[in-house]
């Protein structure tokens, strides 16, 4: 009885269609902030360092260099507060944390390599 309303109430609050996003990718996370009886976007763009949990529970952590200082947010995918997740740029890497960028200085703190996407390439000449 309680499992079937915990799950009907959890259901309640997930996304329909969150964000297609991964690991390494660059992204624009739109996030709703309340100041007073105003309420605004605010937007944290920043490189896709890891991602946790299953269902409601899963949140992602993106880091970017803001005037030299290295800062991490940690948002939930399912968070009425995220607006929307826009990728910037696909990411091609073989982790599925990137913590180590956090010991990199300067651009390699968020050097991550392209990811190819095939098809969509310049034709050789």
């Amino acid at each position: 009885m309680s499992q079937a309303l915990f799950d009907k109430i959890e259901a309640e609050q997930f996304r329909k269609n969150p964000a297609d996003f991964a690991v390494g990718d660059s992204v624009r996370v739109h996030t709703k902030v309340v100041e007073g009886d105003k309420e605004r976007i605010q937007i944290f763009a920043g490189v896709v360092i890891g991602r946790r949990g299953r269902g409601l529970n899963s949140t992602f952590t993106v880091r970017r260099i803001s005037y030299g200082e290295g800062v991490e947010r940690v948002f939930p995918v399912h968070s009425p507060r995220v607006e929307k997740v826009e990728v910037e740029r696909r990411g091609a890497v073989r982790r599925a944390k990137l913590t180590y960028l956090r010991k990199r200085i300067g651009k390699g703190a968020v050097a991550v390599k392209e990811k190819e996407i095939h098809g969509s390439a310049a034709p050789a000449k």
